[in-house]
């Protein structure tokens, strides 16, 4: 990881930030800033405005032009034409080529990320236009290359071994300190943008995230809990915004414990669950007690014809009573000399996450099962799955990671399950159903549905709630419209005071 003196070696003497610029807006949130390699890190560049994709989207997840001002597959869909825009520049001034694209795209489909999810054959770059072959026809590729992890970097970026040393991107804004894992200040490379300089800073604890909003230290304090959220909205020196994400708080189950293998094991896990309770006591919101894995704001893949996912205790303990758990002395269930017992594991980046962990640890106490919570950091849950030791993990799910949630369904739950979804599960359905939708073949509607369906039968992971991200600002930005996909955080756009000129 290169430090902070080596990464200001590298920036250009180009776009320098004016000593007139105006005030830092400064945003503090709970996530580290885990490196530079686009895999891990890449989302603060995107968001910070620093790096572009090929491909942005709207509000809606509708495809828009980004470093690409046009795009069309040929050969029956197995080429894929992708049309650079004119001058655009990296930060050093030199200029965005095909072949800089197509180096970053190489890299990124060696790396974990949605990118290599498409059966990518050949990437070639001719003058500005980048041709994209595939072994097979493939029509989500646009919206994975939308996805962070596929952000453009100029070549300078790199050393010599082909490592990230620098961020070079070719946004309105560019890096001009940068010190993981807690800070990252960027300048505009335009004087007529309002928000002139900008910082981000990692603060774990979300009441300290509060208390730096509310005394003014913070500009933008993203990811409340909701006693602090409370807190705030009685106060003047700051204001709260939010917007629905299309996120869902999950509880990971691992399908292949012989004691959740029975898809009756998931449904009653999922029955003993009061997910308005959690919704309306640690939410503060009961609208967004889940019913199904995906939120109504996604229109094309939620399913309101599907019974909603509901608590009953004693259905629960009827499905248990049907795989040969009774009742311990304490309780809990026993079966065959075995106590039910299973660790849950989660962490506090999103800070509602202990708290609901702690209510779903008595919830399952009520219907017989003992549960220890284990609150770690988020890449417990990767590991765990990965080594095989995980039973339950609790986290929040960004079904939109890529413009269309198929690139993520793709991830989580594919034949090899996925870090943030399916644990030894799979399905020939939701696997049929996902191939038809990858090849445009007819009408997606029904597709989806079948993929909705299936997940809400087998629950590989069961939904708890919805999510609204709550953002405390500064009273100058209380008029902010948030990002429903949380791909930027809208620098360009800021209603800043004291900013650039026009």
């Amino acid at each position: 990881m290169a430090g902070a003196g080596a990464l200001l070696a590298g920036r250009p003497a180009c776009a320098q930030a004016s000593p007139q610029a105006g005030p830092t807006l400064r945003i503090v949130g709970p996530w580290e800033i885990a490196g530079l390699e686009p895999a891990t890190s890449g989302h603060f560049f995107t968001r910070l405005q620093v790096c572009e994709t090929l491909v942005e989207a709207d509000d809606t997840g509708r495809l828009q032009a980004g470093l690409a001002q046009s795009w069309a597959p040929a050969e029956q869909g197995r080429l894929w034409r992708f049309d650079l825009r004119e001058n655009a520049r990296f930060h050093d001034d030199s200029a965005v080529s095909a072949e800089a694209v197509a180096r970053g795209l190489r890299r990124a489909l060696q790396r974990p990320g949605p990118l290599r999810l498409a059966p990518v054959e050949a990437l070639n770059a001719e003058g500005r236009t980048l041709h994209v072959r595939l072994r097979e026809p493939f029509a989500l590729l646009p919206a994975l290359l939308a996805h962070s992890s596929a952000m453009v970097l100029g070549p300078a970026s790199f050393d010599a071994r082909d490592q990230v040393v620098r961020i070079i991107g070719s946004g309105p804004y560019r890096v001009t300190t940068l010190t993981p894992p807690q800070r990252v200040v960027v300048a505009a490379t335009d004087p007529a943008l309002r928000v002139q300089r900008a910082s981000y800073l990692n603060a774990s604890r979300a009441e300290t995230r509060a208390l730096m909003a509310e005394s003014g230290q913070a500009d933008m304090a993203i990811a409340l809990d909701p006693a602090s959220l409370a807190r705030l909205r009685q106060v003047t020196s700051v204001r709260v915004v939010q917007v629905t994400v299309p996120r869902t708080l999950i509880l990971k189950v691992n399908s292949g414990h012989p004691w959740l293998s029975d898809v009756r094991a998931r449904r009653a896990l999922s029955l003993a669950i009061q997910r308005t309770g959690i919704a309306r006591g640690l939410l503060r919101d009961a609208e967004l007690a889940a019913t199904q894995l995906l939120p109504p704001t996604l229109t094309g893949w939620h399913q309101p014809s599907l019974s909603p996912l509901a608590f009953d205790a004693a259905s629960a303990r009827a499905l248990w009573a049907e795989l040969g758990w009774r009742p311990g002395p304490d309780g809990i269930l026993q079966r065959g000399g075995e106590r039910f017992e299973l660790s849950l594991r989660t962490f506090p980046d999103r800070p509602e996450l202990p708290l609901i962990a702690a209510a779903i640890q008595e919830q399952l106490r009520q219907t017989g099962i003992a549960c220890r919570v284990l609150i770690g950091n988020s890449g417990d849950v990767p590991r765990h799955h990965r080594d095989g030791s995980l039973m339950l993990a609790l986290a929040a799910r960004h079904y939109a990671l890529t413009p269309d949630p198929l690139g993520t369904l793709m991830q989580d739950f594919g034949a090899q399950g996925g870090d943030w979804g399916a644990m030894n599960w799979g399905h020939p359905a939701l696997t049929q159903a996902i191939a038809r939708l990858t090849r445009q073949d007819g009408d997606a509607a029904p597709w989806r549905a079948q993929i909705v369906r299936v997940l809400h039968d087998e629950l590989p992971v069961i939904p708890i709630a919805w999510y609204r991200q709550n953002v405390a600002v500064a009273p100058p930005l209380a008029g902010i419209a948030l990002d429903p996909l949380e791909r930027q955080w809208r620098l360009t756009d800021m209603p800043w005071p004291g900013g650039g000129h026009a």
